[in-house]
């Protein structure tokens, strides 16, 4: 394939539309000249296969600039790839060849017929791929980030569904028990139902108020799956813990006040980190609609737990007491009735009858509950051990070596490819353009769109105040340097004006190359005034030096927002630049002043301040612990992982705040003591959201897109370091750091004093009576 006949083939495009058929010539950028513009590349390979033809040996392809026969240089550095050179920068050989066909969208039908025309395009570059299988050709459109970026929704629906059947199954086992009747699989599911009813009515107000849906949403269903089951859990645990002989509405009125203060805390919490990621202050849209979509669903999902599924407590508990089977809802018979029916029928009722225990047995009516059981039994036990806590305090060390480790190879992401599905035009276009174009950064337009006096020196010197402070020189600052020298009437011919801005710039360490084009219009009294200018520069900041185009982009930015001269400078990887600059630092700043918010905030709502500052070093604790390993993990910090960051903040608390308040809270017995019971009370709860969290996840990781691995290995790292400080770090530091638990005495009030009349105890072996007289 010669390249002149694809070149051919992509110009005879037509695009039909109803009495007319656009062809590449239609809806092309003019020239002067009213040609299309075209890459120099063509004109220089036209040349070359001219000189070829008529055997002169004299023309050679120079990189990174060739002089074509009619004087003209151009520069090629950005279209030539994987070059090879002689003396005297003569190409020997070049492994990659970029074209870029620039087209006009001046209004809503031009726009429409160049968006068809691209479609046809790709079509076009797939059909002579499969024709030239020895040739790769990468297509890559205006539209390609955008159409791959949403690919990623696609891609994940099924791995989406079988999350839900997987994290719905857990749910229901994490909530059931082999007692029939205080089994609860409904509110596990219920529990699941509510979430995704607060996740569903945030997606329809978004779609209803004109929101713009992105593929960043994929983490919404995971934010609420985190913290709305968490709460369901909490409820259900606090449900255990009351007496079976109260009424149901007392039962509920116990729950309601032993755990939605610390879910409506944490509800708050959520609802500040993520209202200031939606505020004007975060500059990314992408990013601001995630943040209001969090919002919502994580407003609705606290009335729904208040409602709905404090209902669905409310009617399992009116089962329960009624003595009705959880499932089927069927009143379950007595033990001696059970004895003759079947053994499986037998095994599918298996209740405990209240008046078929002692008092000692009725408060563990719910121990057969595995988790339960597990914890209170073994696990409780097993972490404060004496012999065990020297390796937990080890592998802390451990895991903050390796986090350190990490933390310091931090690096900001500024790759398309993290955010768009994988085997995709762009990863593909992006590949090749990092191994073969990163010679030269890409090249900057530079466009001064006003009439200004060029040769007035006090203009210069009004431009050139801005420019003072900056390390790199900038290039501005070379132009008009050299403008101050210069004593430039209006009637300067266009070549001598242009030929002195060539020179000055190329004295510019910074430029490989530099063109020019200068816009003139002539007054009524004949003389020339230059309406506009506009500058293509080349910088010799390599694209793979991300930290060299950032600094360029910002030297470039503060220049054009503070000069007098109205001017601005572009260029298509500057998007890209720009959207991880901001995608890291304005969500880092929301989060900062979220989180001071909320030290603030529950510092005059919680009962102990030193709960404050347990939580406060736990949270650093474990972002520093993410942040480090996602690095290992290979994963950078862009949009993506920094949003995850915040929600980690949240999560973290959402897990480690009960924990923390029932220890601190506590008194009259040993630090180890409030250890087990704080474990006992909210370890069931963190234990069974944190199943049902990392099964979610894992059909997350199958997914063929580079966003939804980096959700995964994100969300996986947040959830798995704050279950290990939970269930590891916390219980160990706790028994033997501060607070100090030992006994208070009280004083004794002698007007409070209260005398208990005398109990008679009988031993019924013998005739000895205990009389006991007490006093409190």
């Amino acid at each position: 394939m010669s390249l002149d006949m694809f070149h051919s083939a992509v110009t005879r495009i037509q695009v039909q539309r109803p009495g007319f058929n656009y062809t590449f010539a239609h809806i092309c950028i003019l020239n002067n000249d009213k040609t299309c513009i075209v890459d120099d590349i063509v004109h220089v390979l036209e040349e070359l296969k001219a000189a070829r033809s008529s055997n002169r040996t004299n023309f050679a392809i120079t990189y990174p600039i060739t002089h074509l026969k009619d004087g003209r240089e151009v520069y090629n550095g950005h279209q030539l790839g994987g070059v090879t050179v002689h003396s005297k920068d003569r190409v020997k050989s070049a492994e990659a060849i970029q074209l870029t066909y620039y087209l006009q969208a001046i209004n809503s039908l031009n726009d429409m017929v160049a968006e068809k025309w691209e479609s046809i395009f790709c079509d076009t570059v797939e059909l002579f791929q499969k024709s030239n299988r020895k040739v790769k050709m990468y297509p890559f459109t205006s539209s390609s980030l955008k159409e791959d970026f949403q690919k990623t929704s696609r891609v994940s629906e099924r791995y989406l569904i079988t999350s839900l059947v997987l994290v719905v199954t857990l749910a229901i086992l994490c909530c059931s028990m082999q007692d029939c009747v205080r089994s609860k699989p409904w509110l596990g599911l219920l529990g699941l139902l509510t979430v995704t009813l607060a996740t569903l009515t945030a997606a329809g107000i978004i779609n209803l108020t004109g929101g713009k849906y992105n593929s960043t949403f994929l983490g919404i269903p995971f934010v609420m799956l985190g913290h709305g089951l968490y709460g369901t859990f909490e409820m259900l645990s606090s449900w255990r813990k009351t007496r079976e002989d109260q009424h149901v509405k007392e039962r509920t009125a116990a729950v309601f006040a032993d755990s939605m203060l610390s879910f409506s805390l944490t509800t708050a919490m959520y609802l500040v980190t993520f209202g200031i990621g939606a505020s004007p202050f975060t500059n990314i849209e992408a990013a601001r609609i995630f943040c209001c979509n969090s919002c919502i669903a994580i407003f609705f999902n606290y009335l729904y737990v208040l409602s709905f599924y404090g209902s669905s407590l409310v009617f399992t508990g009116y089962i329960e007491n009624n003595y009705q089977h959880s499932i089927f809802c069927r009143k379950v018979p007595k033990p001696e009735v059970l004895q003759e029916k079947p053994a499986w029928y037998r095994f599918l009722l298996t209740a405990r009858f209240s008046e078929d225990t002692d008092d000692s047995e009725e408060t563990n009516t719910y121990e057969s509950h595995l988790l339960v059981w597990f914890l209170k039994r073994y696990y409780c036990d097993w972490i404060t051990n004496t012999y065990v806590k020297p390796f937990v305090v080890l592998f802390y060390l451990v895991y903050i070596s390796f986090a350190l480790m990490g933390y310091l190879q931090v690096s900001e992401g500024s790759d398309l490819s993290n955010i768009v599905a994988t085997a995709t035009r762009t990863i593909e276009y992006t590949t090749a353009q990092q191994k073969y174009f990163s010679n030269y950064s890409p090249v900057i337009g530079f466009y001064i769109y006003e009439s200004i006096e060029y040769w007035n020196t006090s203009v210069q010197e009004d431009v050139l105040e801005y420019t003072k402070g900056f390390v790199r020189i900038s290039w501005f600052e070379s132009y008009l340097n050299y403008l101050r020298k210069l004593n430039i009437s209006t009637g300067l011919p266009k070549k001598n004006f242009t030929d002195m801005l060539r020179n000055s710039f190329l004295k510019t360490p910074q430029f490989a190359h530099f063109s020019e084009d200068i816009i003139f219009s002539k007054k009524y009294n004949n003389e020339v005034d230059v309406v506009a200018s506009r500058m293509f520069l080349v910088a010799k900041t390599m694209e793979t030096k991300r930290e060299e185009l950032y600094d360029l982009l910002e030297t470039l930015r503060k220049l054009s927002l503070t000069s007098k001269v109205k001017f601005i400078v572009f260029n298509p990887s500057f998007v890209y630049m720009d959207r991880y600059a901001s995608s890291v630092g304005a969500p880092l700043q929301n989060s900062c002043i979220s989180a001071l918010f909320l030290l603030f905030f529950s510092a005059f709502l919680v009962a102990d301040s030193l709960i404050n500052v347990w939580l406060t070093l736990t949270v650093a604790s474990v972002e520093f612990g993410v942040i480090g390993f996602m690095t290992l993990w290979k994963v950078e910090l862009d949009c993506i992982s920094v949003l995850c960051l915040i929600y980690g903040i949240n999560y973290t608390i959402d897990n480690c705040a009960p924990l923390l308040s029932t220890f601190v809270l506590g008194k009259e017995f040993t630090r180890t003591k409030w250890v087990k019971n704080a474990l006992e009370v909210h370890g069931v709860a963190i234990l069974q959201s944190y199943l049902c969290y990392i099964v979610g996840l894992i059909p997350l990781a199958a997914v063929p897109s580079n966003l939804t691995r980096t959700l995964f290995r994100c969300l996986f790292l947040i959830a798995l370091v704050t279950f290990f400080h939970c269930f590891a770090i916390l219980p160990v530091i706790l028994t033997f750091l501060p607070p100090s638990k030992k006994k208070r005495k009280e004083k004794k009030n002698p007007e409070n004093r209260e005398e208990i009349e005398c109990v008679e105890m009988v031993d019924m072996d013998s005739t000895r009576v205990v009389d006991q007289i007490t006093t409190v």
